[in-house]
């Protein structure tokens, strides 16, 4: 088994760079007519759709969640917690944050946390997240009478 950057991943998807997209495409037909897995980490997961996203690209949510779905049913990748990625990409394409966040929130949960605390208000009202309790500025002063 071999892991995949980001950047090979993101040259398979979206074949913008010739050289560099064929090699890719080569790489993992090969991998599948051999049988061997190509690895894909939480990390490069949350990585490619940060650059799908983004200006280069600009993909709407829906089709990144569409691709994270097609990557997790292809039988030639790897992906670390595919459980957990398969939740994040459920909570992604109907929520309003980051997939990045509903990985985190998901990862929490799989430890056992009861709630992820966040100050990211697109995140509270979303399942297993809170914002923490605001600190009263008044509660560690010492009374000056």
């Amino acid at each position: 088994m071999r892991g995949l950057d980001t950047n090979v991943l993101v040259r398979f998807l979206t074949a913008d760079e010739p050289l560099q997209s064929e090699t890719s495409r080569r790489l993992i037909e090969d991998a599948e007519a051999t049988g061997e897995r190509l690895h894909l980490s939480t990390l490069v997961l949350a990585e490619l759709v940060w650059v799908l996203r983004g200006g280069r690209y600009s993909l709407s949510r829906l089709e990144v969640a569409d691709i994270l779905d097609d990557l997790l049913d292809t039988a030639v990748f790897e992906i670390q917690d595919r459980d957990l990625v398969r939740r994040g990409t459920a909570a992604f394409r109907r929520g309003p944050a980051e997939f990045s966040d509903y990985l985190i929130g998901e990862a929490d949960r799989q430890a056992g946390c009861s709630v992820t605390l966040t100050f990211d208000r697109r995140l509270a009202s979303a399942d297993g997240f809170k914002e923490p309790e605001r600190a009263d500025p008044y509660r560690d002063r010492v009374s000056e009478r």
